[in-house]
C-alpha cells in the first residue's frame, strides 16, 4: 500500500502544477495575423482573443466578405496557435502523456 501513496503523492503534485500551468496560460500570448498582416490578432493561452486590428485599407463596404474572411482567418490561426502553446506546456508536465481533457 505504500506505494499507493506515493502514486497519489505524484499525482497531487500533478494537479498542483497542471493549477499553476493554467494560471501561466492566462498571461502567455500568440500572434497571428492574415492578409499580409492587414488583419492582426494576439490570442492568450485560454484562447480568448486580447486584441484585434484591422488596417484601414482592408476595410471597404463593396467587400464586406473579404474582410469577414480576413478576420476568421487571423483568429482561426491566433486560436490554433494558442492550442499548440498549451499542448507544449502541458506536455512539459505529462511527460508526453496525452491526457483527455487536459489539452
Amino acid at each position: 500500500m505504500a506505494n499507493f501513496g506515493n502514486i497519489m503523492k505524484q499525482a497531487k503534485k500533478m494537479q498542483e502544477r497542471m493549477a499553476r500551468l493554467q494560471q501561466e496560460l492566462e498571461t502567455k500570448t500568440v500572434d497571428a495575423s492574415s492578409g499580409g498582416g492587414m488583419v492582426s490578432v494576439v490570442v492568450n493561452g485560454k484562447f480568448e482573443i486580447i486584441t484585434l486590428k484591422i488596417e484601414k485599407d482592408v476595410v471597404n463596404a463593396e467587400d464586406v466578405e473579404m474582410l469577414q474572411d480576413l478576420v476568421m482567418a487571423a483568429v482561426n490561426e491566433g486560436v490554433r496557435k494558442a492550442q499548440e502553446m498549451t499542448t507544449a506546456e502541458m506536455s512539459k508536465i505529462t511527460g508526453g502523456l496525452n491526457i483527455p481533457g487536459l489539452t
